[in-house]
């Protein structure tokens, strides 16, 4: 399909509406954090069809998103940020941390495209229009230098609106993304209530976790980002989305567990093993090959003793 380009319509950044004492201060990264430079941003869209029947302004919509972005990142402060580095001599190394004071604050673009939502859903293939979708598609982390640590790009379709939110996995892990974007949606919602309304319901506990014993700030052993920033020049690959129903995971579970002589593999198991093989065959690797499938979980119940869930950072294990 041949797609239209997505205008850009405006583009603009977004502060916290209320900025504390902590929020001033530099923010050093744990070493799950650190392990992060490297890898890219956390990319999600959220696709919401136009209200039928309905008015609806693209300019009071944006508005109160923006109203409502500035109020979440009072408590998600590090968000409006920009990574900095400071160089020591003796021994060589590098100290990556959080600088508030060097960012315009977290971007915020408003974009169009005339594609409907049946444009995106119905090809077989993701159509590439999508990753324009993004404002910073196949950036990594270390670019956060110069990028926005958070940059949500809002796309108005015909028919919808695409929501892509692009954030610095230093910061974030999936669980500490979704805190963020469900917050965001409930200071969202609450706006038409009480205008005036500064909190969420769950609070991020922003302080870095650091093994006992550990220096609380970390230094790594380089003398220049080319040492450890790796940037692959990937093939242009076909993107696809599969969608399995209740009923067919159940019958998938109930088989591995069959087949194994168990009642312990979960659906989640049962699933990936599934794609993994399929993976496998399409890879065409050979029979005597051993294979590896790494999945990224969330470690904070598994820490002795655990961190909350609230914990706002990288917490994940492979």
């Amino acid at each position: 399909m041949n797609s239209p380009n997505v205008e850009i319509i405006s583009d603009c950044f977004i502060n916290p509406k209320f900025v504390s004492e902590a929020a001033k201060k530099p923010f050093y990264f744990s070493p799950w954090d650190l392990l992060m430079l490297t890898t890219n941003y956390i990319q999600t869209g959220l696709l919401f069809r136009l209200p039928e029947n309905q008015d609806f302004s693209i300019t009071t919509f944006l508005d109160d998103l923006k109203e409502s972005l500035s109020t979440t990142l009072t408590h998600f402060h590090p968000l409006s940020a920009r990574l900095a580095t400071v160089k020591h001599e003796n021994p060589p190394s590098l100290t990556v941390f959080l600088n508030p004071e060097n960012s315009p604050g977290a971007r915020f673009i408003h974009s169009a495209v005339n594609l409907t939502v049946d444009d995106i859903l119905m090809p077989t293939d993701v159509p590439l229009v999508v990753q324009s979708f993004f404002d910073h598609h196949q950036a990594v982390n270390n670019d956060g230098h110069e990028l926005s640590l958070l940059s949500v790009k809002v796309t108005k379709l015909v028919d919808a609106i695409f929501i892509g939110c692009s954030i610095n996995h230093m910061l974030v892990d999936g669980t500490s993304y979704w805190h963020f974007i469900n917050s965001w949606s409930e200071m969202f919602k609450s706006k038409g209530q009480n205008s005036h309304l500064t909190h969420i319901s769950r609070l991020p506990i922003l302080d870095r976790w650091i093994p006992t014993g550990s220096d609380p700030i970390v230094n790594l052993p380089f003398s220049h980002e080319d040492e450890y920033i790796n940037r692959p020049n990937r093939p242009m690959l076909r993107e696809r989305i599969f969608h399995f129903s209740s009923g067919s995971l159940a019958k998938l579970k109930a088989k591995a567990n069959s087949e194994c002589n168990t009642t312990k593999i979960s659906s989640l198991q049962s699933l990936s093993a599934l794609v993994w093989r399929c993976v496998t065959r399409a890879r065409r690797v050979p029979a005597d090959q051993e294979t590896d499938c790494m999945m990224a979980i969330n470690n904070r119940s598994r820490i002795s003793p655990p961190l909350p869930e609230n914990y706002f950072g990288n917490v994940n294990i492979r």
